[in-house]
């Protein structure tokens, strides 16, 4: 009898014991590969401070990915940990992103309706604090010929095969370089670190730095600028594409799904598919709009609402120091809201600024830029205060929520923040459907908050929930369906109470970027969907901080990722 008991238990031991042996094994190898991933650099980043964006340099990293692939197939997932098992999931989307970068040719259009090669250039403009700051980013400006060089290079191959960027969507399109031109080397924006170097700087260092600060802008940066102006305007303009659509380009309709299955970080969904999504939130905002219009007892139409939003003084800052005023006084507001809502909090503060002279006018109303965690400088929340007839106050509430706090800064910061057991490359990770889908979740958690205080901040924030809904059928429409970019305007203008101005730029910039503006509202309806499927299995258990721990606490993760941690949860709970 003894003897029948012992086999079962030394059987067990054996079992647990080759449990942990292969857990230890998976996982070393498993962190072998990510140490390898993250020492694989592709070029010397002190030679090259801008990077490089060469054919060659991409194919070689699509032949690495799928090496790298290859090796995380072998890996048996069932003897890892959750966070392990994520990693795996997590660098196996990267890496197949950085081959479908390769094989769709995306390096040969470098630019957006807002944005760009050059004009990205923008966010290496900080302020120096040391004098290896000071070194960096003499090297950065050198590198610039070099850096447009290459980028003159895949334009021009872009043009040749039909994948440019529309005609279109370039009216305005010259404040990205114009306003880079400069006839004094001291008015320009990247001579800016310059007038304030660190004062541990002896005065001979200053004068040398100095004087190689005015030999930079005055022969590289500036003439670099003018260079771009030309070929813009006397090569690329004239023989650019006048189709809209992607799916007019060639493999376009290939493209366009796989930017589909990137940026909602699923293969469940066709483009009609989401425009059907799309069409039915469309309505369901509507509706909770004409309630708020029936409240006010305005008298008018629902366009007519829209039009007294738009026009109306009292829904406009009437200097840019106002408008920066009321998105710090929200801010705070939403500062001390967060204990309420949240156990983890960054370390990290943030900043409210405004957007850069040289690239507001073809920016949005508002954007996040985030640091490292090494970094000692802050987050930022840039509020853009270029046109203020453009700029809504109602909508700032709802902006704000979602750049700085508890949207992008908390998210982004807390993934930065997160421990040594999750890999460099997921805190360094963006994924839009998460990272948008949080941004838009955050403009509804708000309302919780007590952040909109009038009938017009809640009409706010359903205007821009309503914005993202109107994303999925307009760019669907785009680029599977052949709409116009008039048709796009139209409908964007009836259905939401931005202004014209944000309409025009947002339409410009849907063309641009296929596929990207569906993560924000696939990405929102999935996290709601998630919380209101916790709230009703778990009743009075469900704690709302706990919830959103389950959410942000393994950083950035794609939404099948999210699903499976959220049943998890449930379950844990329940079973407590």
């Amino acid at each position: 009898m003894k003897f029948i008991k012992f086999i079962p238990l030394c059987c067990l031991c054996l079992v647990i014991s080759c449990g942990k042996d292969k857990h230890k094994t998976e996982s070393s190898r498993l962190e072998a590969i990510i140490d390898n991933y993250h020492d694989h650099k592709g070029y010397d980043e002190e030679l090259y401070p801008l990077g490089i964006f060469t054919k060659e340099y991409y194919k070689a990293e699509a032949e690495y990915a799928q090496e790298t692939l290859s090796k995380l197939s072998k890996i048996n997932s069932d003897y890892l940990s959750e966070t392990h098992q994520i990693s795996v999931e997590l660098l196996k989307f990267v890496l197949q992103d950085k081959i479908d970068f390769y094989e769709f040719e995306r390096y040969l259009n470098p630019i957006l309706s807002d944005a760009g090669f050059h004009s990205n250039l923008t966010y290496q403009v900080r302020p120096l604090t040391n004098y290896q700051q000071v070194k960096d980013y003499i090297n950065t400006l050198n590198a610039i010929p070099e850096f447009v060089d290459q980028h003159f290079s895949n334009l021009r191959e872009g043009l040749e095969k039909g994948g440019s960027q529309p005609v279109v969507i370039f009216k305005g399109y010259e404040s990205t370089y114009d306003n880079n031109i400069v006839e004094n080397y001291e008015e320009s924006f990247y001579y800016s670190p310059f007038k304030d170097l660190p004062s541990d700087l002896s005065e001979f260092q200053k004068d040398s730095v100095l004087a190689v600060a005015k030999e930079l802008i005055e022969q590289k940066v500036t003439p670099q600028f003018k260079r771009i102006k030309t070929f813009f305007e006397t090569e690329y303009f004239p023989k650019t594409r006048r189709t809209l659509g992607v799916f007019e380009t060639p493999n376009g309709k290939a493209f366009y799904q796989n930017r589909i299955n990137f940026y909602t970080t699923s293969s469940e969904y066709t483009a009609e598919d989401i425009h059907q999504i799309g069409l039915k939130e469309v309505a369901r905002i509507k509706s909770e709009m004409e309630k708020i219009i029936k409240e006010l007892n305005f008298e008018g139409s629902f366009e007519d609402f829209f039009k007294f939003l738009r026009t109306d003084a009292q829904f406009f800052a009437k200097t840019p120091e106002e408008l920066l005023m009321i998105a710090r006084d929200i801010s705070k507001r939403a500062d001390a809201q967060l204990p309420r809502f949240f156990k983890t909090l960054p370390r990290k503060p943030y900043g409210v600024a405004p957007v850069p002279d040289a690239i507001a006018p073809k920016y949005t109303s508002g954007r996040y830029i985030g640091t490292k965690k090494e970094s000692t400088d802050p987050g930022y929340y840039w509020v853009n205060t270029y046109d203020l007839p453009s700029r809504t106050l109602y909508t700032l509430p709802a902006l704000t929520v979602h750049e700085a706090v508890p949207g992008h800064h908390l998210q982004g910061s807390l993934n930065n923040e997160l421990g040594d057991s999750i890999p460099k490359f997921r805190k360094n990770l963006y994924l839009s459907a998460y990272g948008e889908g949080w941004g838009l979740y955050s403009e509804f958690l708000a309302d919780e908050m007590g952040m909109y205080r009038t009938p017009y901040e809640k009409f706010g924030q359903l205007t821009y929930e309503m914005w993202r809904a109107c994303r999925l059928v307009v760019d669907t429409g785009i680029h599977a369906k052949g709409w116009t970019r008039e048709q796009v305007v139209n409908y964007m203008a009836s259905n939401t109470a931005l202004s014209l101005h944000e309409i025009n730029t947002e339409t410009d910039r849907y063309i641009s970027w296929p596929g990207q503006a569906l993560s924000y509202k696939m990405g929102e309806l999935k996290i709601r969907e998630l919380r209101k499927l916790a709230e009703a299995k778990l009743g009075s258990k469900f704690d709302i901080r706990t919830f959103h721990e389950v959410i942000l606490e393994q950083g950035t993760v794609t939404l099948s990722i999210l699903e499976n941690r959220v049943q998890n949860y449930i379950e844990r709970v329940k079973n407590e």
